[in-house]
């Protein structure tokens, strides 16, 4: 019998995969059935050999050596998923399977991952390729019976490759240059390095920035406070006052009602979703894309890692059924009609449309999913709805009174009709605002716009309209001066980081590019945790709001790095360059050279730094006591290790156990172990299963003084 094997990027796909199709036998590392096998990687089972595999005086890091330009590049299996991989070949190898179905992720690593393994294990069987963008049973069944020919593929595989091979030479040749010259591991990436020269940016905005103080004079008219422009002056505010109190009466000079109205939102792609969660609930990029990913392999919702807000042309009717159905199910019924031809568009939808909710989550037990999971799932849901909805009708009032030669205003605005924001506050009860308001340069203006200045000026235009007639002369009842201080930019949380990626370089990219800024919306969220994860920046702030601050080392790197590597604009060019390779409008040899013209360039014409001595030598603070011998634990680079040299304790960042487990051994994790010998750990997912739990991690120790770990699920116990 002849039999296809399909491939999918992990078990718990493979698992949905099959039980569509058929294969349900469950053998060592596949399931077969029904003519078919499906196995599965583990993520990325192949990865670029290492600089040393190529010639072993890379070993050591040298200026000399560099740059480092592999040719050709070469592959190697990584060390735990060896087993995998030999089933894989071996599954290949049969004779009995006469074709592959590739069913990674429809994105471009899902792309990279399928093919590296296919060439790895040097198959020259044809394959075909499954695209969907959604998990269903209906939606499987119908991406097989429309599978793609692979060759409509091989320019977004030939995209991944130049992604992957170019950010290992930057990876590679920067970060050992900028070590071997300042003496101290220096991590450098194509687009990690431009990401943190923002948050650098932004402190040092931050840093130097002086407050100054500015003064208003507000006045009372019939109980509205109305206010003077900012006045730089204490004396002429103070002069300004006491005409206003000599006077002591305000000519109304105009009394305005406009009537606007707000449009919906657009449908979700994944970094807008990860700015309303971030926003919303305080959770992170990846985390947003963990628990996404997770109710899309429960067919919860549809494909995540897009950067579509739009859904294709033929999707109206589903649209509009699916709306029904999310009204009942969250008890939503005020949306009388749809306005889904404003999300149709398929001339906006690359890979996968925005990101919706499926017909699945009708008959859901809300239950069933962790509290996270329902909020994201009810912000998704929500989004629908109100990218659906009518427009908001709003009204401003705009009040102004001219007193001792000076005019003063209030400002009010009202929704008179929620429309589309109603789904939004009725299934999240939130209310929507404006999604750069965390960048804002605020400070105490004065101008009236409270909540009971927007009543009572409401209520006068409504009973009294006469009152407001331009020309007539009112009373003041009281006036002061007010005095404030300028304020600096916020520091980034993750929602105005994501915005700033997603708009870097932006101004220089052609209004016709199909995706402008730093990384993609797939890669944004582990740009950041790596950023964290290394030591480069740091969370603070409360439990839902966290800022993002550079470290003493992240700031030490972007001053001592060169224009060229933490350009933005720079690496923004490079992923609108990748994009054309995608669309074969542009060659990745020309790509690749021009990455390797700008390495070359770096280490021949780069100078060191002078006086960064004590700027590159950070003061190490102990974290806690060694468990083996008493010594301070002091972080570093690499890891958090014993001051003792001739102590081996050491819990290193890199750490597979905690991979293993979906996390990483960050400062916090560190410092529990090494106070309590153990630490509560949350939404632990396994990388085999997908499937997420609680735990406590418990620190042990070898007699030779390494580090060691245990999980322990008692509840009891703890």
């Amino acid at each position: 019998m002849s039999l296809k094997l399909v491939i999918c990027e992990k078990p718990s796909v493979a698992k949905s995969i099959a039980d569509v199709i058929g294969a349900t036998h469950r053998k060592d590392g596949y399931l077969e059935g029904n003519g078919y096998i499906v196995s599965w990687c583990f993520g990325h089972l192949i990865e670029l050999a290492q600089p040393q595999e190529y010639d072993p005086k890379y070993e050591k890091w040298r200026k000399e050596d560099l740059p480092i330009f592999p040719s050709p590049f070469r592959y190697d299996v990584t060390e735990s998923t060896r087993k995998q991989f030999r089933i894989l070949k071996e599954l290949m190898d049969r004779n009995d399977v006469i074709s592959l179905i590739e069913a990674t992720d429809a994105g471009r690593e899902g792309e990279l991952i399928f093919r590296l393994v296919y060439h790895q294990a040097m198959c020259k069987k044809p394959f075909e390729r499954l695209w969907i963008s959604s998990m269903e049973d209906t939606a499987i069944r119908e991406g097989f019976k429309n599978l793609r020919p692979s060759s409509e593929y091989d320019a977004l595989y030939e995209a991944a490759l130049c992604r992957e091979r170019s950010d290992w030479l930057v990876g590679i040749n920067a970060t050992r240059l900028f070590s071997t010259l300042y003496g101290q591991p220096l991590n450098v990436g194509r687009v990690m390095t431009p990401t943190l020269g923002m948050i650098v940016n932004r402190e040092a905005e931050i840093n130097k920035f002086r407050p100054e103080s500015f003064y208003t004079v507000e006045i009372d008219v019939l109980g509205i406070p109305l206010s003077s422009e900012r006045i730089q002056d204490k004396a002429e505010a103070e002069r300004i006052l006491s005409e206003v109190t000599a006077d002591g009466n305000a000519v109304i000079t105009n009394m305005k009602e406009t009537i606007k109205t707000e449009k919906p939102p657009l449908l979700y792609d994944l970094t807008s979703l990860q700015r309303d969660a971030n926003k919303y609930y305080g959770f992170t990029a990846q985390e947003t894309l963990d628990y996404t990913q997770s109710l899309y392999e429960k067919k919860l919702v549809t494909y995540p890692r897009t950067d579509s807000r739009y859904l294709t042309d033929d999707m109206g009717e589903s649209t509009r059924e699916l709306a029904l159905r999310m009204e009942e199910k969250y008890g939503f019924t005020k949306n009388e009609t749809t306005h889904e031809e404003r999300l149709l568009n398929s001339k906006k939808v690359s890979d996968h449309h925005a990101i919706i909710p499926t017909v699945n989550v009708s008959d859901l037990d809300l239950s069933s999913l962790n509290d996270r999971e329902q909020k994201i799932l009810n912000i998704i849901a929500a989004r629908l709805l109100s990218a659906l909805g009518d427009p908001a009708e709003i009204k401003e009032y705009d009040l102004s009174v001219a007193c001792g030669g000076q005019t003063f205003t209030a400002k009010s605005r009202v929704i008179t009709n929620p429309g589309w924001k109603e789904a939004e506050k009725s299934i999240l009860g939130v209310d929507s605002g404006s999604d750069d308001a965390e960048d804002a340069n605020t400070g105490n203006s004065g101008t009236g716009n409270n909540e009971s200045c927007k009543k009572r000026l409401k209520d006068l235009i409504t009973d009294t309209p006469d009152l407001l007639s331009e020309g007539n002369r009112i009373s003041i009842s009281d006036s002061k001066i007010k005095e404030g201080m300028t304020t600096p930019k916020k520091r980034f949380t993750e929602s105005s980081l994501l915005s700033s990626m997603e708009r870097a370089g932006a101004e220089e990219t052609p209004d016709e590019a199909e995706r402008k800024g730093l990384g993609t919306p797939a890669t944004r969220a582990g740009i950041i945790e790596k950023l964290v994860r290394i030591g480069f920046v740091e969370r603070k702030g409360d439990k839902k709001t966290k800022y993002l601050v550079p470290t003493h080392k992240g700031i030490a790197l972007i001053t001592v790095m060169p224009e060229m590597i933490q350009s933005p604009i720079m690496t923004a060019d490079w992923e609108q360059k990748l994009l054309g390779i995608e669309k074969k409008n542009f060659e990745s040899l020309e790509f690749m050279k021009e990455i390797q013209d700008m390495i070359t360039g770096l280490i021949d014409t780069y100078k060191i730094v002078e006086d960064t001595v004590a700027l590159m030598d950070p003061d190490y603070k102990p974290l806690g006591k060694c468990p083996c011998c008493g010594s301070d634990v002091l972080e570093k680079p690499k890891g958090f290790f014993c001051s003792n040299k001739s102590c081996r304790f050491a819990l290193w960042k890199d750490n597979r156990f905690l991979d293993s487990l979906s996390k990483k051994m960050t400062k916090e994790i560190a410092v529990s172990l090494l106070k309590d010998g153990r630490c509560r750990l949350k939404k632990c997912r396994s990388i085999r299963t997908g499937k997420t739990y609680d735990t406590t991690l418990v620190l042990t120790t070898k007699d030779d003084g390494q580090a060691g770990f245990i999980l322990d699920f008692d509840k009891k116990k703890r």
